[in-house]
């Protein structure tokens, strides 16, 4: 073999060792600032590089289901990773609960909202501020494809206000979309994630409170690998790192709670 043939197969060798230590993720909205340090924190321990795709769990759902090339799913919704799982689209023995994700109540520091934010929940004069006039857009992700989204409206169905503000609704493709809404003008409050309200720029520009995690159902957040997937052993050990101490450590500095205990399976 002449030694060009030799550079160009060492060549194609290096570049498909490079390829084989990368995986994407399909990762809910609200994980864009945890996956700044957990994507880092991985690759550091395992030189296995992440490339981290951000969006509504609806809608990656339908992309997996339509041949989407990820490695690992982590939505805001169980419920995703199960139907992909009994569609026969995961790897088996892959699902696990990473996280319970926290809704919380945002608005700017120009709107007057009369809501405490330091009382600990039920709030006290429950949500009928976002009656109000001056309340004139209410910023939700939507709730067809997104977690935060439905979970919005089961809190506002449960203070009893849902149907006279729903006209307010400006709703977002997913849950940060919808804190740029709030954050930007576009909405004058938004239900968000309680980990994008902890980032710098929204804790500066406004104020959040915490909802109730009884006046909505629980957002158990849960990661699978995808069985499509050509980097499944790299793909597993992510998923392994998201629910170890490490991952465990991160996730909740950036808000999430423990996933909250399920009902038997009917």
């Amino acid at each position: 073999m002449s030694v060009p043939s030799r550079l160009f197969l060492a060549v194609v060798f290096v570049v498909s060792s490079i390829r084989a230590q990368e995986i994407k993720v399909a990762a809910a909205a609200d994980l864009g600032a945890a996956m700044q340090k957990l994507a880092p924190l991985f690759e550091k321990q395992t030189g296995i590089h992440v490339s981290v795709s951000l969006g509504s769990s609806g809608n990656f759902f339908a992309q997996i289901q339509n041949g989407a090339p990820f490695d690992v799913f982590l939505s805001a919704d169980k419920s995703y990773p199960d139907k992909l799982e009994q569609a026969g689209l995961t790897e088996p023995g892959t699902l696990k609960l990473y996280a319970r994700g926290k809704l919380v109540l945002w608005w700017p520091n120009s709107v007057p909202l009369p809501i405490s934010t330091t009382d600990p929940p039920p709030l006290a004069g429950g949500l009928d501020a976002l009656k109000e006039a001056y309340v004139r857009k209410i910023a939700i992700a939507n709730p067809d494809h997104a977690p935060y989204g439905r979970a919005a409206v089961a809190a506002l169905q449960s203070y009893g206000v849902y149907d006279q503000v729903k006209s307010k609704f400006v709703l977002g493709e997913n849950i940060s979309q919808t804190a740029q809404f709030a954050q930007s003008g576009n909405a004058d409050v938004g239900f968000i994630a309680l980990a994008l309200a902890r980032a710098d720029a929204m804790q500066k520009s406004g104020h959040y409170v915490v909802l109730p995690a009884d006046s909505y159902p629980p957002l158990n957040q849960a990661a699978v690998v995808v069985r499509s997937s050509k980097q499944r052993e790299s793909a597993r050990r992510f998923v392994d790192f998201l629910v170890s101490g490490d991952g465990y450590k991160v996730l909740r500095e950036y808000g999430f709670g423990s996933p909250a205990p399920e009902g038997p399976k009917k």
